[in-house]
């Protein structure tokens, strides 16, 4: 007999990630602009009131991957543990995250599209850098509370630290100059990037 009505929670979730897993492989194979909602839902196998119903429409699409990814390290960020240690938990998965091929690739889709689509600028900020950012500033604001980091605007501080992770060599591996860093490399470019943040470069 077959069961109908809505399914179960945990098949709602699997759904739900195969749509994305589905949809973030054709924006890597079209681009954004050349992808029409049709050939997502058929190749989802769902119908197209369910993206618009979970989604909202492609750009709700896309900028649903985006927070996926950045559920990844937001989640790592603890105020339980030693504020080094937490920054240094957040950089690796951070660094780890952004630096996957598919993370790469879909980025350079949305600087090559996003001219021609304010919407979906317009998600990728929001559900990636900002929502980062807002989490660190509320991890920030907190430590200070607890006289660990300096009065500066929490915000700020998010930001500098963020711009600290991404570097220089962020921007060759953009542009296919160097290979994807494997797990030990990330681990050393988030301390060391972290120890700088923390204590600076000047000798004592």
């Amino acid at each position: 007999m077959v069961k109908c009505g809505r399914p179960a929670k945990g098949n709602e979730s699997l759904s739900r990630d195969r749509l994305l897993d589905t949809a973030l492989t054709l924006f890597l194979e079209h681009g954004y602009g050349n992808l029409n909602m049709e050939t997502i839902a058929r190749e989802a196998r769902v119908s197209m009131r369910t993206i618009y119903n979970q989604f909202g429409g492609k750009a709700g699409l896309f900028g649903a991957l985006i927070r996926r990814c950045s559920d990844q390290f937001v989640a790592s960020l603890s105020d339980e543990d030693k504020p080094e240690d937490a920054l240094v938990a957040f950089a690796q998965q951070f660094m780890y995250r952004i630096t996957r091929p598919d993370v790469v690739r879909i980025r350079a889709v949305l600087i090559a599209e996003s001219p021609h689509f304010s919407e979906l600028a317009t998600q990728f900020y929001e559900q990636g850098p900002q929502r980062t950012l807002e989490h660190l500033s509320q991890f920030f604001a907190a430590q200070q509370t607890l006289g660990y980091f300096v009065e500066l605007d929490p915000h700020f501080l998010a930001e500098q630290f963020i711009s600290s992770l991404r570097s220089e060599r962020f921007h060759q591996l953009q542009l296919g100059l160097v290979p994807t860093p494997n797990e030990q490399e990330i681990n050393l470019w988030a301390r060391q990037a972290t120890h700088l943040f923390l204590y600076g470069c000047k000798k004592a």
